[in-house]
């Protein structure tokens, strides 16, 4: 894969999975452009081009400094926040709805003339395993997700006539500091791997490689899909 000549948005990118995609977007030779609250020591280490950006609040004209061309946006960031059904309030599925939907709805609707005028881009979302595969104290999370799921096949169909591809990666539990409370110890590490047949947890260079790919030419023929890269979580017993 190449990516010589080739402008990235990566909302998200200061920590985990969109961290190690801008690692690897930038050994294939992309031109990156990054996006997060903060710029993290890890994400200075790499020459991209960074925006302060808050995907909760409005846009504004926060996005009007990328370049007139965008050949694939990647929008990484997610929420983890596990307990009964009961004992979630209403904030807070407003809150997961609003990181992880509503925010690439902003961003991507600032980002789509830029696409249009790559005359073939890609954009990748992120849902997760919880969203098709039901789990005990996920509604939050897996209602947000499951939205960002159908945001994809919508905007895949909306847009296939401008050649700009949609697809979302479904992770498992992977080793994130996002996922840090829920393996904080050897034994969360432990029965947390146990859990998937391939009897290990996710690291974001697995997640990082199907976005990369996503976004490359190899996948040009590939829009619509909600692609699980979850050890085999969701389909296997």
């Amino acid at each position: 894969m190449e990516f010589q000549g080739k402008n990235i948005l990566l909302v998200g990118a200061s920590s985990g999975i969109g961290l190690a995609t801008a690692r690897l977007l930038h050994k294939l030779n992309a031109t990156l452009y990054t996006a997060s609250r903060r710029h993290s020591p890890e994400l200075a280490e790499l020459p991209t081009q960074f925006i302060e950006l808050d995907v909760t609040r409005p846009l504004g004209t926060t996005l009007d400094g990328l370049p007139e061309v965008l050949h694939g946006v990647v929008y990484c960031p997610g929420s983890i926040k596990l307990r009964p059904f009961e004992r979630i309030p209403v904030e807070d599925f407003r809150a997961d709805l609003e990181l992880n939907v509503l925010g690439a709805v902003q961003v991507l609707q600032a980002s789509l003339k830029r696409l249009k005028k790559a005359g073939g881009a890609s954009v990748v979302l992120f849902s997760t395993v919880a969203a098709d595969t039901g789990m005990s104290f996920h509604a939050s999370i897996a209602t947000a997700k499951a939205a960002v799921e159908g945001l994809t096949r919508s905007l895949a169909a909306e847009y296939a006539a401008s050649a700009i591809r949609v697809n979302c990666v479904a992770p498992s539990l992977t080793n994130t500091p996002l996922a840090a409370p829920l393996l904080s110890t050897p034994e969360k590490m432990e029965a947390g791997a146990k859990r998937h047949p391939l009897q290990r947890i996710g690291q974001p260079e697995d997640l990082a490689y199907m976005a990369t790919f996503l976004l490359s030419d190899h996948s040009s023929f590939i829009t619509g899909q909600v692609l699980p890269v979850d050890g085999g979580m969701g389909r296997l017993k």
